[in-house]
């Protein structure tokens, strides 16, 4: 059985050969090794185990697909149906119509088809966004590491919003936080 959001009517929105849907618990582990090869620029505290990954998906994950109003809307990004990435909308606040895009990729993606990806996934959240769930305002989180994405994230329409300066501590080193954001056109 596919899972299947209430909150949403549409459950796959696709570009071509791309296409989100909802978070499949098939993908988890695929996930879970890029989470853990990217750590260092993710929220994650610690290495996630198989046990962890089954636990979220179980415990956290499961319950999103019947809420009336999730905390998060999480999708596996597929090419050709099969899972490059996964992403979606978290930390929602639906009285202020606000939300965070989260979004990673299999680590060994790079460069342009990285870019390239990344264009067409911010596309497809959007649609998600701004015209089922009829959001204001999303935004990225994102520590200053990779100054690569801030350019994609400009190329997709995103202005940069803040700098929350040495906000966060990563391998002893105090680091900059940027937030780029975009309102519904």
């Amino acid at each position: 059985m596919k899972n299947a959001y209430k909150v949403l009517e549409q459950q796959e929105y696709s570009n071509g050969r791309l296409s989100i849907v909802p978070i499949r618990f098939s993908d988890r582990h695929k996930i879970r090794v890029w989470r853990n090869e990217q750590i260092y620029h993710l929220r994650q505290e610690n290495y996630l185990s198989e046990e962890d990954q089954d636990h979220y998906f179980d415990k956290v994950i499961k319950k999103t697909f019947s809420e009336d109003q999730p905390k998060q809307v999480l999708f596996s990004y597929l090419e050709d149906g099969e899972c490059i990435g996964y992403g979606g909308l978290v930390h929602i606040n639906w009285g202020d119509q606000n939300a965070e895009i989260s979004f990673l990729m299999k680590t060994d993606i790079k460069g342009q088809e990285y870019e390239s990806y990344m264009i067409s996934f911010m596309g497809l959240i959007e649609q998600v966004a701004f015209k089922e769930l009829n959001l204001h305002k999303l935004f990225t989180y994102a520590y200053d590491m990779r100054p690569e994405i801030y350019r994609i994230l400009e190329k997709s329409g995103f202005k940069r919003e803040a700098i929350l300066k040495e906000h966060c501590c990563r391998e002893a080193v105090f680091i900059d936080v940027i937030i780029h954001a975009k309102f519904k056109p």
